[in-house]
């Protein structure tokens, strides 16, 4: 559970990085999803984030599975 915790509060620490105003907002669809995914300020944070999240939820399902295993 701790572990849960901690993952949790990481990605939480990153999520004011993803909402930053930049140069550009307003000119490339600044206020659509994809304009996270596009741009470079953003698209580090939010595939990051999607990344890790997907390797904890693999994880999670992984320690699952050895576990019903054993």
């Amino acid at each position: 559970m701790k572990k849960n915790i901690f993952y949790l509060s990481f990605l939480m620490l990153f999520m004011p990085f993803i909402s930053l105003a930049h140069p550009g907002h307003g000119e490339t669809d600044g206020y659509t999803i994809i304009h996270y995914f596009i741009e470079p300020m953003h698209a580090v944070f939010t595939y990051s984030i999607l990344i890790a999240t997907v390797v904890y939820i693999y994880r999670l399902r992984r320690n699952k599975q050895q576990s019903k295993n054993v």
